[in-house]
């Protein structure tokens, strides 16, 4: 649990630090024309330690940080058969927020080692690491596409917003104080994140990735720092054991989209959700 403060020690008021050993959970979304259902919630990772950042590769390949015996690994799993395997093996330190690389071919993560260094790398399926951002503290981050990375830094003791062009080699800083959720908007070229606003409550803006320019969408609820987006203009959030949506084509306001079962799962606050739209994982204390 320590590496898991040291990373980012400067996120003090942020869920995932009270949590107790979370685990990671998997629910299926029935949509239409006139609803969106949520149903078949499971327990994947059920674990006694730390399980947190999923993150999906394909429909059904769940990316996630979990517990090896008091570290903080890579773990993959098949949502069909429920199996969970370490990804690349164990390594020295902890590794946080993994994802798939654009191209399928490789799993990048951010490595905090033993000697205090923090960087996001890259791993290919032999489970070689490479620097993908060399002397940049990356904290979070998401794939816009295959050349180009956006998420935050750690530099005096705030989080920036940062493009990162591989082709370029070359780092673009856009804005100071940013929150830690960061996702491609599906359908758009754009990329979602969030800033703390004077309520101290968390804005989400899109970033337009042509102009790089930034376009306010709407305020997540009360005390909640994490979403995803469930398609092109939905945002999905979750408090307590109930997730909620916000329809930016509509505007109105957050709407209740589900009520999980409070003896499974409570403290909801990592979610992400797979291409097609038809799964969603949660982060969340069992019950």
């Amino acid at each position: 649990m320590n590496r898991i403060l040291n990373l980012l020690a400067i996120l003090s008021t942020t869920v995932a630090f009270s949590q107790t050993n979370p685990d990671v959970f998997i629910a299926n979304i029935d949509s239409d024309e006139e609803k969106t259902t949520i149903s078949g919630l499971t327990n994947l990772s059920n674990d006694p330690g730390y399980d947190n950042q999923p993150s999906f590769g394909t429909d059904h390949l769940l990316l996630f940080a979990g517990n090896n015996d008091g570290q903080t690994d890579i773990f993959q799993m098949h949502s069909r058969t429920g199996r969970k395997m370490l990804a690349g093996g164990s390594r020295a330190g902890g590794e946080y927020s993994p994802q798939l690389t654009p191209d399928g071919r490789g799993i990048a993560a951010v490595r905090l080692d033993t000697t205090g260094l923090q960087r996001l790398y890259i791993y290919d399926k032999m489970g070689d690491s490479t620097v993908l951002i060399p002397d940049l503290m990356v904290a979070y981050y998401t794939f816009f596409d295959a050349n180009q990375i956006v998420g935050c830094y750690i530099e005096d003791e705030s989080l920036n917003l940062f493009v990162h062009k591989l082709d370029e080699a070359k780092t673009y800083t856009l804005l100071k104080d940013v929150g830690r959720s960061f996702h491609k908007v599906p359908g758009q070229n754009s990329v979602s994140y969030t800033v703390t606003n004077e309520q101290d409550q968390q804005d989400v803006y899109l970033l337009d990735m042509e102009t790089l320019e930034s376009f306010f969408v709407t305020q997540l609820p009360i005390g909640v720092n994490d979403y995803a987006w469930l398609d092109d203009s939905r945002i999905v959030v979750g408090s307590k054991s109930s997730l909620f949506v916000y329809d930016t084509f509509d505007k109105k306001d957050w709407v209740k989209l589900a009520d999980l079962d409070a003896s499974v799962i409570t403290d909801i606050s990592r979610i992400a959700v797979n291409p097609s739209g038809n799964k969603i994982a949660l982060v969340g204390i069992p019950k």
